[in-house]
């Protein structure tokens, strides 16, 4: 039904003409099929299956697209041991810092898929920092997540704050309002969930975000060395923005702060959130559909991050884009016999990013396939774009540019799409020891066993260690 719903909507391929490299025609007594495999864990398959009927449907070479759905927690190192053996999938997701670490196992698009200038139009800013290297693209997403402010309406109906806070100085000021303290100490409403490393959920992501906004870049321009622990002279005074960032996030967690509102014996701020104890609190849009599990009837809603007043905007960005696999021993299917024509890796390669191509980008009329396969779209006006089909099923922000403008307006999503266009993201050889660092860090200086200057020289040297 699949294939004739989209054969019928949106595509009529009336013809489809082969061209080899030189430009003659292909002798098509010798030919390939080949079977592609997707792995990931983000999706279940029905938000994929339109998008690999369509594209089977326009490529002959393509007899079949297999999806395999992964558990998270071991998705990391099955990707890796199956790419070892020889024996993994064709394309694969991979995390936005996860680049320097996959790059010998990758293989960036062939020339003439994706052009820079095309990629760079298509997508939002962060999207080429992460994934366009040396003239090449490395992985392209569909969909680009940045942190928002998750906020209980009703405890702020209940202080009397009729709209979430723009910059940070209202938001401390909202903090005070809604941060409750009984006679014995104990939180037992929180204003929000800053200041902590373990109980909250991507804490350290947060602190990323208060260190960009402060205006670090993180690291230099050669990936050699941290620059957030920089300190530049701004008139008589010295200045940090990685230790005014950490000193502003710690302070929630001080109980001698004004702004004391969060502690380590807190629940896990997800939780906290869901049972109503926690007015705000920072996280991705995945986790709409966690707090609406956890608790249906809680009243709710998502609003952007504030900015420091006056500073330029900046957002972080954890998002995930698909890559092609190096030495994939190719999946030639077998149904055309002794008229199966050997295919290369170079032909799975290219056959792969082809997929991806149609997978994540603005699609083109006529729509061109660089394996010497052209289909010309026969019906006037018919369209099918794949990124936004995958959105809409899934409910996620855009990485595209054109695909933002349409999730503007939405209640939910606008604020994510909106906040992309601002969001950052740094180099990172060793993701998970890099948020081990910042993790430590912020627990040094929470249990006193550190300065917030002593704590961030202290993780830019174990960072720099880990960048050479």
């Amino acid at each position: 039904m699949n294939k004739i719903k989209i054969l019928t909507a949106f595509l009529f391929i009336g013809s489809l003409v082969l061209f080899s490299g030189c430009g003659c025609k292909e002798d098509s007594s010798k030919s390939y099929q080949l079977n592609l495999e997707v792995w990931g864990f983000l999706d279940d398959r029905e938000n994929l299956n339109d998008i690999f009927a369509a594209y089977q449907s326009l490529n002959p070479h393509i007899r079949h697209i297999e999806y395999r759905k992964l558990s998270t927690d071991t998705y990391k190192q099955e990707i890796i041991d199956a790419l070892a053996s020889g024996q993994g999938p064709d394309v694969f997701l991979i995390h936005n810092t996860w680049l320097p670490g996959f790059r010998d196992k990758i293989v960036p698009a062939p020339a003439g898929i994706i052009s820079e200038q095309k990629f760079k139009k298509e997508f939002i800013d962060v999207v080429a920092a992460d994934f366009f290297s040396d003239g090449q693209a490395y992985a392209v997403p569909i969909s680009v997540d940045s942190l928002a402010l998750y906020y209980n309406k009703d405890l702020f109906n209940a202080a009397g704050i009729t709209s979430p806070p723009k910059d940070w100085n209202d938001f401390v000021t909202d903090v005070i309002k809604l941060t409750r303290v009984n006679s014995f100490g104990e939180i037992t409403q929180s204003g929000a969930a800053l200041g902590t490393a373990y109980n909250i959920n991507r804490s350290t992501d947060i602190l990323n975000m208060l260190m960009m906004q402060g205006g670090t870049d993180m690291v230099d321009r050669e990936f050699k060395r941290t620059t957030f622990d920089t300190v530049a002279s701004v008139g008589d005074n010295a200045f940090s923005a990685g230790e005014n960032a950490l000193n502003f996030y710690t302070q929630f967690a001080r109980t001698n702060s004004s702004n004391y509102s969060w502690n380590s014996r807190l629940h896990y701020s997800i939780d906290a959130f869901s049972e109503g104890t926690l007015a705000m609190m920072f996280n991705y849009s995945w986790h709409i559909d966690t707090i609406r599990n956890k608790s249906p009837k809680l009243n709710f809603t998502v609003a952007a991050v504030p900015q420091f007043p006056g500073a330029d905007p900046a957002n972080y960005a954890n998002y995930w884009a698909f890559a092609v696999a190096k030495n994939t021993i190719p999946k030639v299917d077998t149904g055309l016999g002794t008229n199966a024509k050997p295919v290369s890796n170079d032909t799975r390669v290219m056959e792969a990013w082809n997929l991806l191509r149609f997978m994540t980008m603005k699609p083109d009329k006529p729509i061109v396939l660089e394996n010497n396969v052209v289909a010309r779209d026969q019906m006037a006006g018919g369209s099918f774009d794949p990124a936004m089909s995958y959105l809409t099923k899934s409910r996620r922000p855009a990485a595209r540019r054109d695909l933002i403008e349409q999730q503007l307006n939405d209640p939910e999503l606008g604020v994510f799409a909106k906040d992309n266009l601002i969001a950052k993201s740094w180099y990172q050889t060793n993701p998970e020891n890099f948020e081990a660092t910042f993790a430590t860090m912020i627990d040094d200086v929470n249990r006193g066993q550190s300065s917030v200057r002593d704590a961030i020289d202290v993780a830019a040297m174990r960072i720099n260690q880990m960048l050479k």
